[in-house]
C-alpha cells in the first residue's frame, strides 16, 4: 500500500438489508463512491430494479435469509436468525471490512488481522433504546409471546455487544449516537455525520396548504403519532413519503385528509420538500436526514 491509495487492498462492505433507497443507502451509496472497488455484502437484498443505480452494476453476496420462505416480504421476522445469517458471510479473503450498521452487520467475522470499521447509525434499537416501543407494535409486549420476545432481545444484546468486540474502530452519525455507542459498547466513536445534498433544493416562498412527512415506516419513526393527529385534526392535510412495513396499517387508519403516497423518486421528494407548509416529524433519531433536507 502506498501513500493512502487503497487500491491494492480487498475491500468488502456489509450492510444490512437492502429493500429501498432511504438514509442508510444514502450512506452506503456514498461508501461505495469513496470505495468503488469494494465487493458488497447483505443479509438480503430485495431492492428494485428501479432504485439500485447507485449500487454501481455491483452483484451483491446475500446470506441464506435471502432464500427463505416469505423472506421477500416478511424477512425482518427472521432476526433471530440474523446473527447467524451474518457471521455465515465470507470475508475472509478482504484486507478491510467496512460494515454500514444499525443492527446485524458490524457481527460479520473477520480475523484478528483484519481491519474492520463500523459506521454506526445506532446500536440495535429494538434491543438497547427502545425495546418497548418494539414490543408493542409487534402486539409482543404482554404474556407468553411477550416473555418470549423479552428472553430474544436479551440474547441479542448478548449477541451485539460480543459482536461490537470485534469491530476495530467505530465512526457515529451524530454526537447522539456516539453517546449510545459508549453506553451500549463501552467504545468510542468518531462522528462523522451522513451526507445530505442541500444542493439539490430550490427557494419556493408560496407554500402550498400541506404539511408533509417523509421516513421510513417502520415503528420508531412514529408516523402512526402523525396520522393519528392529523385525523383528530380533520381540517389539516397530511401527506406521506415513504414505504416500510407499516404502509398498510397506516393506509388503514388514515383519513380523509392523510394521503399516503408510498416510496417517491428524489425529484418528486424535494418538490414535495420545497411546496409543503411544514416537514412533520414524531421519532427520536439518530441523526435525522430528512429534516436538514427540509432547512435546506
Amino acid at each position: 500500500m502506498s501513500g493512502d491509495s487503497h487500491s491494492d487492498l480487498r475491500i468488502a462492505v456489509v450492510h444490512e438489508w437492502l429493500e429501498s433507497y432511504a438514509g442508510s443507502e444514502k450512506v452506503l451509496e456514498q461508501m461505495l463512491q469513496v470505495l468503488p472497488d469494494a465487493d458488497l455484502l447483505a443479509v438480503v437484498d430485495f431492492l428494485p430494479p428501479e432504485r439500485r443505480g447507485f449500487l454501481g452494476g455491483r452483484t451483491v453476496r446475500t446470506s441464506f435469509i435471502q432464500k427463505l420462505p416469505l423472506a421477500r416480504r416478511h424477512f425482518r421476522k427472521y432476526l433471530p436468525l440474523m446473527p447467524r445469517a451474518v457471521e455465515r458471510l465470507d470475508v475472509s479473503d478482504y484486507d478491510l471490512v467496512v460494515s454500514n450498521s444499525h443492527a446485524v452487520a458490524k457481527g460479520v467475522r473477520t480475523r484478528p488481522d483484519q481491519l474492520h470499521l463500523c459506521y454506526c447509525h445506532t446500536p440495535m434499537r429494538y434491543a438497547w433504546a427502545m425495546p418497548e416501543e418494539y414490543l408493542g407494535a409487534a402486539g409482543l409486549a404482554r404474556g407468553l409471546r411477550g416473555l418470549a420476545a423479552r428472553a430474544l432481545l436479551k440474547r441479542l444484546r448478548r449477541w451485539d455487544l460480543r459482536a461490537a468486540s470485534r469491530v476495530t474502530a467505530f465512526a457515529a452519525n451524530s454526537r447522539f449516537v456516539a453517546e449510545r455507542i459508549r453506553q451500549a459498547y463501552g467504545r468510542e466513536a468518531r462522528v462523522i455525520h451522513p451526507p445530505v445534498d442541500v444542493g439539490r433544493f430550490a427557494l419556493c416562498e408560496r407554500k402550498e396548504d400541506f404539511y408533509l412527512s417523509v421516513s421510513r415506516l417502520v415503528p420508531y419513526k412514529r408516523v402512526d403519532l402523525l396520522v393519528e393527529a392529523f385525523g383528530r385534526l380533520g381540517d389539516r392535510r397530511l401527506v406521506v413519503i415513504g414505504d416500510g412495513p407499516q404502509l398498510g396499517a397506516l393506509r388503514a387508519r388514515a383519513g380523509d385528509n392523510v394521503t399516503l403516497l408510498d416510496y417517491q423518486d428524489d425529484a418528486s421528494l424535494a418538490d414535495h420538500l420545497r411546496r409543503a407548509r411544514a416537514l412533520v416529524f414524531a421519532g427520536v433519531e439518530d441523526f435525522g436526514i430528512v429534516p436538514v433536507e427540509a432547512q435546506a
